[in-house]
């Protein structure tokens, strides 16, 4: 599994011309699942993002969360962040989890946040959508499962 963490001050996903999720600020987040990814790692992420200390405090420092900020959440589908380039020049797919999987998995992961969290818009699984954003800092966090595993 893969999280893209974006801070932003805005963000918003259009599909066929309509804008179909929009927040304010918060994280934008892009969505991966992975061969072998679980429900289980889907849980460690959404606790481990809501908990994210990256908003500034009124010292300047990086120690507010996304709950203490009341920001928002939108949540994008992207196998692409599973990508293998190094052969050649067309990327290879092959360690994406299947789509069926992925839906389901990225459905979970989207649960599991508005439990944890409630304010969470989503964008369209396998839809071709156009994303907009405003990047704050810029401020971007990659959370890799191959990195969680022991």
């Amino acid at each position: 599994m893969k999280l893209v963490i974006q801070r932003v001050n805005y963000g918003s996903v259009t599909v066929e011309g309509n804008v179909i999720s929009e927040i304010g600020k918060g994280f934008v987040v892009l969505f991966g699942a992975g061969e072998g990814d679980t429900e289980e790692m889907a849980d460690k992420f959404a606790e481990k993002m809501i908990k994210l200390r990256i908003f500034e405090d009124e010292n300047g420092k990086t120690n507010r969360s996304l709950t203490d900020v009341n920001g928002e959440l939108l949540i994008i589908s992207q196998f692409t962040l599973y990508a293998d380039c190094r052969k050649g020049n067309r990327p290879s797919f092959v360690h994406a989890c299947e789509p069926e999987r992925a839906e389901h998995l990225y459905e979970y992961f989207l649960e599991k946040c508005e439990k944890l969290y409630g304010k969470v818009q989503r964008g369209c699984f396998g839809a071709d959508m156009k994303v907009k954003l405003e990047n704050d800092g810029p401020f971007t966090i990659i959370l890799d499962s191959e990195d969680w595993k022991n």
